[in-house]
């Protein structure tokens, strides 16, 4: 019979330690890193509190700071981008709680491996001990997998500490979602990666051969990734420069983290909802900067020419009437041109639609009269204004007393469109801005007329 394999434990991240601690005389040899041994391992943070970048549940009043004091570590997901220390907060935590520390990825693990990971775990309870199982990649496993977690999180059998780089409202089903508690982990800012920066010059005792923007463009290339910023101080280690690489020498020797994007994941959601609001904010340098950012990112422009089609119908509206025949023109301009030179049409898109005077009144409207025509059904438009072709139709009344408004004062009669037995209703209501004031003033004349009439 064959033996069951032991589930596979994953290497360490940028902060995590080691899965097993060397214990009697290999103890002091964890204390010298060996020769191939990569930076970003070498500093890895030996407490909680050296974890950089993350106050907001390490700090002193800490979500996960909190909880440890209290001495109830609960199932945990940790929710952030690659490099922010994900699995080195787990790591430390199972130490911090005295937890034996179990690692499991969804991409290499399956079914089989959950199986004897939980079985290892209630073993470990029943000698007295906890466990913390470790689950990188969490979003992977499909929501059977995700399902199989409920009963040993509830009962206790682990602490369950799942990693995710994708939005769990999303990425993970409720019930698990319902049992552990989401920590969002922040992006590296800029001083979290200087202080990685001062630690990596501090391991290797020497200064990093950069000038002062050229260590700012190193922390800018990083985008938030620590361990990406330390595998690029060791490839400037390695280099034999005669003096200090400033900002484009740097650039020309190292390539820039690719930028965090994917058209079908949450970044493409999260951006087009800030080029979005950035528009409606009427803040064109703003909009412009997330238009940038998601073209940078790979996105198809015919997808941005799209949604700035809707926001000229949705935002402006009535406000600058010129806004949705432009929003075409310059899709089409995007289609004959195509990338890069139709790209030009759509910023200039952006910056009309962001500095345009804004009007969801049709909006309103139109979502109030689906609303109406839902609740009233099949009623018939009023007869007078229905054709009458044939001699019947004209018998039983249809056209009869219809006002030609063109042959009225003012060119408006002033009759009833609405369906007998439907009140009138009040849809539209322009704002006063831009074009709208000018359409406000000419209902409020015309219901003058009507109330006379």
């Amino acid at each position: 019979m064959a033996a069951e394999r032991e589930p596979p434990i994953m290497g360490d991240d940028l902060f995590g330690l080691p899965a097993e601690q060397p214990q009697g005389r290999n103890a002091d040899a964890r204390k010298k890193p060996a020769p191939t041994q990569p930076l970003a391992d070498r500093l890895r943070p030996q407490r909680l509190e050296d974890v950089v970048g993350q106050a907001h549940l390490l700090g002193s009043e800490g979500a996960l700071t909190r909880m440890l004091e209290r001495g109830s570590l609960a199932s945990l997901i940790l929710w952030g981008g690659p490099g922010v220390g994900k699995t080195t907060i787990a790591r430390l935590l199972a130490q911090a709680a005295g937890l034996k520390f179990v690692q499991l990825s969804a991409v290499f693990s399956g079914v089989a491996d959950l199986k004897k990971a939980f079985e290892n775990a209630r073993r470990q309870a029943e000698l007295g001990g906890g466990t913390l199982l470790f689950v990188d990649e969490i979003h992977r496993f499909n929501r059977a997998q995700q399902d199989g977690f409920l009963p040993v999180v509830e009962d206790g059998t682990v602490v369950l500490v799942g990693a995710t780089t994708e939005n769990p409202s999303f990425a993970l089903n409720s019930a698990l979602l319902s049992r552990c508690q989401v920590m969002v982990l922040n992006r590296l800012d800029d001083p979290a990666c200087e202080a990685l920066l001062v630690r990596a010059e501090e391991e290797t005792g020497r200064p990093l051969p950069l000038t002062e923007d050229g260590r700012v463009t190193l922390r800018a290339m990083a985008d938030g990734d620590g361990r990406y910023l330390l595998n690029m101080v060791e490839q400037l280690l390695s280099l034999k420069t005669e003096k200090p690489l400033d900002a484009q020498a740097l650039s020309r020797l190292l390539a820039k983290r690719a930028i965090l994007y994917d058209r079908d994941r949450e970044e493409h959601y999260n951006l087009i909802s800030a080029l979005h609001k950035s528009m409606r904010g009427s803040d064109p340098d703003a909009a412009l900067y997330w238009f940038a950012r998601m073209l940078e990112g790979g996105e198809d422009p015919r997808y941005l020419a799209r949604r700035m089609t809707r926001f000229a119908a949705e935002d402006v509206g009535m406000a600058d009437p010129h806004a949705l025949p432009l929003a075409v023109a310059a899709w089409e301009t995007y289609e004959r041109l195509g990338s890069p030179e139709g790209e030009l049409a759509l910023a200039q898109l952006v910056v009309h639609l962001a500095t345009a005077p804004k009007s969801n009144a049709v909006y309103k409207a139109y979502g109030a009269a689906r609303r109406a025509a839902k609740a009233t059904g099949s009623l018939m438009p009023p007869a007078h204004i229905l054709n009458a072709p044939t001699k019947l139709m004209q018998d039983i009344g249809y056209g009869k007393g219809y006002q030609y408004d063109h042959d009225a004062e003012e060119g408006f009669s002033g009759q009833n469109y609405f369906p007998d037995g439907m009140k009138r209703q009040n849809f539209y209501n322009p704002t006063g801005r831009g074009y709208e004031r000018e359409v406000r003033h000419r209902l409020e004349t015309w219901s003058r007329l009507r109330d006379r009439r």
